[in-house]
């Protein structure tokens, strides 16, 4: 998945600071990443093998295994990388600020993001995987609940609600963006285009974390721990 896009294979940045080797294997991961979503776009998920990937990416079938240690990590390896941003976001944010008002403008960017894409990987993104594998559409479950569990625990961590409130609130906000990789799939298989997807999903999703906003404002203070 390309930019921050809260889906798909992972797509690691190279840290500036980060030596030779750390810059190596980087683009490694994103080479292996990369040939799997190509593939998948080709052939769709169940008929793509971690030898396909490994012979098309022109590694040793070892070396994918390295990297991604299930065929499941190819579509959701990102995943980590994402809850770290949000919790981050939600960690570091004014005491006069809710959880959706602080990752607003990422969110907002995922969606936007969707157009920088290139088109022959588009189908090989989780979105429109989901939308057509019940496998992918599982992964797509796990890893929401994974994601919610962790928004949990931010604000758990910064806000002064109840651990059962902080738990709702986490399932609420990670909800926005099991909406964004449905409704990403289900468009795609309508054939609306990248460009089409992107420009009306952004005033949806923008209205959906505004609600999240004023609900987080009502249903729990939110005053900083720090």
């Amino acid at each position: 998945m390309q930019s921050i896009l809260p889906f798909g294979a992972a797509r690691l940045a190279e840290m500036p600071g980060s030596g030779l080797r750390e810059r190596k294997k980087a683009r490694t991961r994103r080479h292996i990443a990369d040939t799997a979503t190509r593939l998948f776009a080709e052939r769709g998920y169940e008929h793509v093998a971690i030898s396909d990937v490994a012979r098309a990416a022109e590694v040793a079938e070892q070396t994918v295994y390295n990297y991604f240690p299930t065929k499941e990590q190819l579509v959701t390896d990102q995943d980590e990388e994402i809850q770290d941003r949000l919790c981050d976001l939600i960690r570091s944010r004014p005491p006069a600020i809710t959880p959706a008002a602080a990752i607003r403008d990422s969110v907002l960017e995922s969606v936007a993001g969707i157009r920088s894409i290139p088109a022959d990987t588009w189908r090989g993104e989780i979105g429109y995987l989901a939308a057509i594998s019940p496998t992918v559409h599982r992964l797509v479950l796990e890893l929401t609940d994974r994601q919610a569990a962790a928004l949990a625990g931010a604000i758990s961590d910064t806000t002064a609600i109840p651990p059962e409130l902080a738990k709702l609130h986490g399932i609420a906000l990670a909800a926005v963006f099991q909406i964004i990789i449905t409704e990403a799939g289900r468009r795609t298989l309508e054939g609306q285009s990248q460009a089409e997807i992107a420009d009306e999903l952004y005033p949806i999703v923008g209205n959906i974390v505004d609600e999240l906003d004023r609900w987080l404002s009502v249903s729990g203070a939110p005053t900083s721990r720090m």
